[in-house]
């Protein structure tokens, strides 16, 4: 798993397509080595390492992957955000980021609040469904609070350190984006279903 915090930015090398998918990606060397076999979320996608060297590595992308995230779109030169997976003993900063992206995304606007930016995000009804207001949301792989929240919609604020540092400084209206719902979530809405429970009867017991 992961947390949502980007350990730095790496660059697409190359992209080929046989049988599948198969991404090169240039980074700046980490302290403590890549190893194969090990998971990297790149843009909120947890992918395997399956070759690398000092400053690069390749992974292959699942069909499934491709058909429901961005990572087909991807072409050399593109900026991309890397993590590493979460090790026991690690700080849990940001949230809890399975690296698996539940659906596509797109910016439906870009707002200035001062030094801050306000991204709207077209999200879908399911995902916007499972958030709520101060939870959390991982943007192609960046852990996010919800500031503001629609029927298919979501907004989060963007401080200059993430602009700075992360890929999402660099979106614009009508940018594709990876969308992954707090798996808290998730699981709330599944266990919700069954029993009928809605937020009109909530609102009725006092819950809301």
């Amino acid at each position: 798993m992961f947390t949502g915090l980007i350990q730095k930015t790496g660059t697409v090398k190359r992209v080929s397509r046989g049988a599948g998918l198969v991404m090169e990606i240039a980074f700046e060397p980490w302290a403590r080595p890549l190893e194969k076999g090990e998971s990297v979320a790149v843009n909120g996608v947890c992918l395997t390492v399956c070759s690398f060297s000092a400053d690069r590595f390749t992974a292959d992308v699942l069909r499934e992957t491709e058909s429901r995230t961005g990572l087909g779109n991807l072409i050399p030169g593109d900026r991309v955000n890397l993590e590493r997976a979460l090790r026991a003993g690690d700080a849990m900063g940001g949230h809890i980021v399975q690296g698996h992206v539940d659906c596509r995304g797109e910016v439906i606007s870009r707002e200035p609040r001062g030094r801050d930016f306000r991204l709207g995000i077209r999200c879908g009804r399911v995902l916007a469904a499972q958030s709520v207001v101060k939870g959390s949301v991982a943007i192609d792989g960046v852990s996010l609070t919800i500031t503001g929240l629609g029927d298919d919609w979501l907004a989060v604020d963007l401080i200059p350190t993430t602009l700075r540092d992360t890929t999402l400084g660099e979106l614009r209206v009508g940018d594709e984006v990876n969308l992954e719902g707090d798996v808290i979530g998730k699981y709330v809405s599944k266990a919700a279903k069954p029993s009928g429970i809605t937020e009109e009867k909530l609102a009725r017991a006092g819950f809301l």
